[in-house]
């Protein structure tokens, strides 16, 4: 494969100035993710050391391979959520190494609320199991939640996705034979107590740790019942006389090393084999990432410079590179990995988009798996466009998406809208993961297309009436309309809402994808079968 030649100047202004814009941004989503991860009021901290539990994170640490790396998911869930005062949405999620396998981590932050699930701390928590599920992870639950916060139980409980769905998740992994470990670190409490119960192996802390449906309170309250939380669900119980729970364990780092040797004994399934070759850095530094992404967004700019610099020796071939050149598709490998790119080069057309689904049908055949780099502002319209059929070739690109077999990767480099976002395996079209970088946006148009258009409705609105706003009027509500719609297409918002799996840096991208993919071959790859093509 040829080396992809970088026309980058690194000199120039505009690198400069992109630099120092993409820094600010690439530190500012560090802090972010500081705060989520490590600050918390003293009192919060004084009340887990007072109970002789350890914080969440220690607890990971000690749960993981030393110096093995951590996939952190959604670690800014919730973050335009509750005032921001659920952090993370009181959960950790993330793929690591434990016992020399891959896992799914999924733990409670006691420190957040108590632990209590709000409804992005269910969102979060199904959409770790959906990955485990895809990916045939096994899961280890670190267990310290108060339950459900019932002040908002509409929106967490009785839906198809809601709270329910995660018992249902846990079931349906044991279905598949993918086995589950869970500590009671602390009150496992209603729903929340099924979590170790559905697990094939449960422990249980002395003193800290106990399962029950309903707590002490409840029990006084429903049948007048006096009784503690040990004798209700604790370790010696569950351990002795109800057989809920495995392994009493005398602390969570004696929890933990019981785990440990748990998942040392799990069978070690082989990897779905794909192509792969001696992996090796890029050619080119991720750094320069920073100076090559516009600091303004509506900037157009070429997508071979981001995949020469996250690819093995930057080496790319190019498929059909004279033909619908707003999609460049090719082969690449990333650390030796096989893998088929898609990425834009501007908006989609008829030729591009026929372009993309031939190429995804090739990958497809090849057990190849699908990289999207997302940087659309749609498909074109307009009486010309339509009349050539882009709709329906549009619509073959989309098929194609949802018919791959292969695992599937999506990246939002910078913009991602209308219909583009769904062609380029948006989340609707279950890619494994989804990533995105600080200065994205996602939304159903750009924001000056959004308020052009939602300025000339209420302008239309106006005259039918017989009115008319002065030209100052409209320009205030041209302003508020784009705060808004700029607010809430963020990549801070999309994340917030767990629209994707959590925010990257750019330079770190390359190593999230290859932690992805390598989770991603536990599971086979089935057969391709696609739907029908509009011809």
């Amino acid at each position: 494969m040829l080396r992809i030649a970088s026309g980058a100047n690194v000199n120039s202004q505009d690198f400069r100035q992109n630099e120092l814009h993409n820094r600010r941004l690439a530190d500012e989503l560090k802090e972010r993710q500081r705060a989520v991860r490590f600050q918390r009021p003293e009192r919060d901290l004084e009340r887990l050391r007072r109970q002789n539990k350890l914080f969440v994170r220690d607890r990971i640490d000690a749960l993981l391979d030393p110096k093995t790396p951590f996939l952190e998911l959604s670690t800014l869930a919730a973050n335009k959520a509750y005032n921001g005062e659920v952090p993370g949405a009181a959960q950790v999620v993330g793929i690591g190494i434990v016992a020399g396998r891959e896992v799914m981590v999924h733990a409670d932050d006691a420190s957040v609320k108590g632990g209590a699930w709000y409804p992005l701390s269910v969102k979060k928590i199904v959409r770790a199991l959906d990955i485990a599920i895809e990916n045939r992870l096994s899961v280890i639950h670190l267990c310290d939640g108060a339950g459900g916060f019932l002040p908002f139980q509409a929106e967490f409980f009785a839906d198809r996705y809601f709270a329910g769905r995660i018992l249902r998740n846990q079931s349906i992994l044991s279905k598949m034979g993918v086995p589950q470990v869970a500590i009671a670190m602390g009150h496992c409490t209603a729903g929340a107590a099924y979590v170790p119960a559905l697990s094939e192996f449960n422990i249980m802390v002395e003193d800290t740790g106990a399962i029950f449906l309903g707590g002490p309170p409840v029990v006084k309250a429903a049948t007048g019942e006096d009784i503690s939380a040990q004798e209700l669900g604790g370790a010696h119980m569950h351990t002795s006389v109800s057989g809920t729970s495995d392994y009493s364990a005398s602390s969570e780092m004696h929890a933990i090393a019981i785990a440990r040797d748990i998942v040392a004994r799990f069978h070690r399934p082989a990897k779905t084999p794909i192509d792969q070759a001696a992996p090796e850095p890029p050619a080119y530094d991720a750094s320069e990432l920073y100076g090559i992404i516009p600091k303004d967004p509506r900037v157009q700019f070429d997508m071979r410079e981001i995949i020469a610099r996250m690819i093995d020796g930057s080496r790319f071939h190019e498929y059909q590179p004279r033909f619908g050149t707003s999609l460049l598709c090719g082969f690449a490998r990333l650390h030796g990995y096989q893998i088929g790119i898609l990425a834009n080069n501007g908006v989609l057309l008829s030729a591009s988009a026929l372009k993309g689904a031939h190429f995804i049908q090739l990958c497809d055949k090849n057990r190849t798996p699908l990289l999207f780099l997302q940087n659309t502002t749609g498909f074109m319209v307009g009486r010309e466009y339509e009349r050539r059929g882009i709709t329906k070739d549009g619509a073959k690109l989309i098929m194609a998406v949802s018919g791959a077999s292969v695992p599937k990767f999506t990246v939002v480099c910078n913009s991602s809208h209308g219909a583009g976002t769904y062609a380029m395996a948006g989340r609707a079209f279950d890619p494994r993961f989804v990533f995105t970088w600080p200065q994205s946006q996602i939304s159903a148009m750009g924001a000056e297309q959004a308020a052009g258009v939602l300025t000339h409705v209420k302008t239309r609105q106006l005259a039918r009436d017989g009115g008319r706003l002065a030209e100052q009027e409209l320009a205030a509500i041209r302003g508020s309309l784009l705060d808004e719609y700029r607010e809430r297409s963020s990549a801070y918002y999309a994340t917030s809402e767990i629209w994707d799996d959590g925010i990257l840096d750019p330079v770190d991208t390359r190593s999230a994808l290859v932690i992805a993919l390598s989770a991603s071959l536990n599971a086979p790859i089935e057969a391709p079968h696609y739907g029908v093509f509009r011809m």
